[in-house]
């Protein structure tokens, strides 16, 4: 039955009826009827006029799906009716149908029917200004604005209000202040709108004195002012002004709606509390809400919360599904992933590049390899390896498990080599210990055009600790300096970590010194520093001096300090700081930290006490802590002991050629030469040669120098 008379409210449809039926279908959020309409109207032989059109539009442009192929198809559809029926000369009918193609990003269509426009008028440029900004091409907008007050065309505050946010970004910050001093000088910044547009920019280009001396100013702050006022605070990452915020605007008896949960969820605000507040206030049915909800459970990695609320969800979202599988992917839980992708799969709905790279970066056991190879394949059938931020997943995923020559493949495939994309494979062959591909991939990358941050010196700076390449490393820090890169957190880490490790302390030390925060990690590295250089007492220094700091060690930490007391010798002190971790700290010791105590112990001759340690663990001995032992036998000639480690070790992991050295060693001091003879021959047996080695000399070149 046709839509017109299924009403029954006319046997004979006229145009006035098919407009009503319009309007109703528009009002009532159902766009894709008009169209259906707009045929029946056509086969009834209606003339359509300037009316009919706008309405046509007007409903096509509110449509849900306005990037698929169909609506652009409709779209055309439509225009040539235009052109045919020469309607298209009206100014409001053109500038409708320059904002459907606006809408759904076809610029260049837009741009064309306004070029063809014989008369033009404010609204006409607000359309067009509004679609380039909103489509990101902020440039062009403000371009178009400049060009409409040349034509003589007066802007009003549509035109502030679509053009302001094209300058919410710190390099457009002074066209955004010009935008707003014009503003000034017309009047249009009393429009509540305005002072909301130009709130929202000063926050997004972190100038919230100027965001917050606007909002002081404003005299009727609607609710659309308050939520402006909590993202900024959000954004800017000052979450308690954004709390506070948000109960002033309930002070002021303001009734928050959805956007405003939406803001405070964005704000690292409680979701328990949001939850809470929107079953009470009726906003918990609002799809925007429960899907904040769900995301922000998910972050936070209460699966359970966010999958029963998913559940409420009228209609299924590839967004909140994303986030649940984020969340299983970040814990490793990859069954849970599969399942949730294989639900993906039965609702037709296909995983965008963000899915895909949470589900790579989830992948992080041996086991799973075979799962990233198939999302590998998944991704390259269904077209997103051709996506950067998929193609350096990959790169990633590939990197974590030593595959490099099938992570320089997929680089070497990229149209596209960004500076993370970079990053991510000179990272990888640190990690895979190829240091050398990583400093040869550094001079490709500065050959590109490239230059290297922060992140690029830190993988590079790891990459001299595993060579011991110190004059590259001086070269590197002289690079950080030169270019004013911030030497915090990871990098100032890094070079602390590289001069250590190839000997040159007070190099490290005037790195620390330096820094204007040490965070727990550059405090970590300069223990473990101390450590490996032999200078046990001022890693305990360095030690005592952090907690004074307020700052409260971790694993790594006591890890530095137990292996200071090892290579010291200060039983007392390896032992109270042992007990100190696991009794004040409530830490549970690690492997490494139990294979440094039985070192410890065993060291100092103190076997019995290391053999009840290893006795009472609480997890499995593993080949380091029974080699520590086994070392220790070395130094005190226990061969009888030794031999019983040994054993163990071989049935561990015989392939590993730690203990064939180590019972060699042992033989050779105790001058048992058929033993170590039977020794060597055992390990040749199995095809190696554990007593040949290489020797590294640093040459220093001049390649960094050139593309500095």
């Amino acid at each position: 039955m046709k839509l017109a008379s299924s009403f029954g409210l006319f046997t004979k449809p006229n145009l006035t009826c098919f407009h009503s039926l319009f309007k109703f279908y528009c009002d009532t959020k159902y766009p894709k009827q008009t169209l259906l309409l707009f045929r029946e109207l056509l086969e009834s032989n209606a003339k359509p006029n300037e009316l009919t059109f706008a309405l046509l539009l007007k409903a096509t442009a509110s449509s849900v799906n306005l990037k698929s192929v169909k609506a652009i198809v409709e779209a055309n559809q439509i225009r040539t009716h235009l052109i045919k029926s020469g309607i298209g000369q009206f100014i409001h009918v053109s500038t409708a149908l320059l904002d459907l193609y606006a809408k759904l990003g076809c610029l260049n269509i837009a741009r064309q029917v306004f070029d063809d426009m014989r008369d033009r008028d404010v609204v006409s440029w607000n359309a067009l200004i509004s679609g380039f900004s909103r489509n990101g091409y902020d440039l062009d907008a403000l371009e178009l604005f400049v060009q409409m007050c040349r034509k003589g065309f007066g802007p009003c505050r549509i035109t502030l209000v679509s053009l302001v946010p094209s300058c919410a970004r710190h390099g457009l910050i002074s066209q955004g202040k010009s935008i707003h001093g014009f503003g000034v000088k017309t009047g249009l910044d009393l429009d509540s709108q305005v002072k909301n547009v130009l709130t929202s920019m000063y926050a997004k280009c972190a100038d919230l004195e100027a965001a917050e001396g606007l909002f002081e100013q404003m005299v009727d702050k609607s609710v659309v002012s308050w939520n402006t006022m909590v993202a900024a605070y959000g954004q800017n990452g000052f979450f308690h002004e954004a709390m506070l915020i948000f109960k002033q605007m309930r002070t002021e008896s303001v009734e928050a709606n959805s956007v405003t949960l939406v803001c405070l969820l964005s704000a690292n605000a409680n979701p328990d509390s949001i939850h809470c507040f929107s079953v009470k206030t009726g906003l918990i049915n609002d799809f925007s809400v429960i899907t904040s909800l769900v995301c922000e459970y998910a972050r936070r990695g209460n699966s359970t919360s966010g999958e029963k609320l998913y559940k409420s969800l009228p209609e299924v979202n590839l967004v909140p599904l994303t986030a649940i599988m984020s969340s299983h992917a970040e814990k490793g839980n990859i069954l849970s992933v599969m399942q949730y992708f294989a639900q993906m799969q039965q609702l037709d709905m296909k995983p965008d590049h963000v899915a895909m790279v949470s589900i790579l970066h989830g992948i992080t056991d041996p086991a799973h390899f075979h799962i990233g190879l198939a999302f590998h394949c998944y991704s390259f059938k269904s077209g997103l390896s051709t996506d950067i931020l998929v193609a350096n997943g990959l790169i990633s995923m590939y990197s974590k498990f030593d595959d490099i020559e099938a992570a320089f493949s997929i680089f070497s495939e990229m149209h596209e080599k960004t500076l993370i994309s970079w990053n991510s494979l000179m990272s990888g062959c640190v990690h895979s210990g190829r240091s050398s591909d990583a400093f040869e991939l550094f001079c490709e990358m500065k050959m590109s055009g490239h230059s290297p941050d922060s992140i690029t010196i830190a993988s590079l700076l790891s990459g001299c600790c595993q060579l011991g390449y110190s004059q590259f490393g001086k070269k590197l820090h002289s690079y950080v300096l030169r270019n004013n890169l911030e030497i915090e957190d990871y990098v100032g880490t890094a070079l602390i970590d590289m001069y250590t490790k190839c000997g040159k302390v007070e190099y490290a030390e005037r790195v620390f010194k330096s820094m204007k925060e040490q965070c727990l990690a550059t405090w970590n590295s300069m223990i473990l520093g101390y450590s490996l250089c032999g200078l046990e007492h001022k890693a305990l220094s360095c030690y005592c001096e952090m907690r004074e700091q307020g700052l409260v060690p971790d694993k790594i930490t006591f890890l530095g300090v137990l292996a200071a007391c090892t290579r010291g010798g200060l039983v007392e002190e390896g032992r109270m700081y042992f007990r100190m971790m696991r009794e004040e700290h409530n830490m549970g010791p690690d492997l490494q930290h139990f294979a440094c105590m039985v070192d410890l112990l065993g060291r100092t001759g103190l076997f019995e006490e290391a053999l009840i340690l290893i006795k009472n663990m609480d997890v499995k001995p593993d080949f380091a802590v029974w080699g520590a032992l086994l070392n220790a036998c070395c130094i005190h000639q226990e061969v009888w002991l030794g031999e019983y480690l040994a054993k163990k070790l071989f049935f561990l992991d015989h392939n590993n050629g730690g203990f064939y050295v180590l019972m060699s060693n042992l033989y050779a001091i105790k001058r048992r030469w058929s033993d170590v003879a039977k020794v060597r021959e055992m390990a040749r047996e199995i095809g190696n040669d554990f007593w040949s080695a290489n020797s590294i000399i640093e040459a220093t070149s001049l390649e960094f120098r050139r593309h500095e």
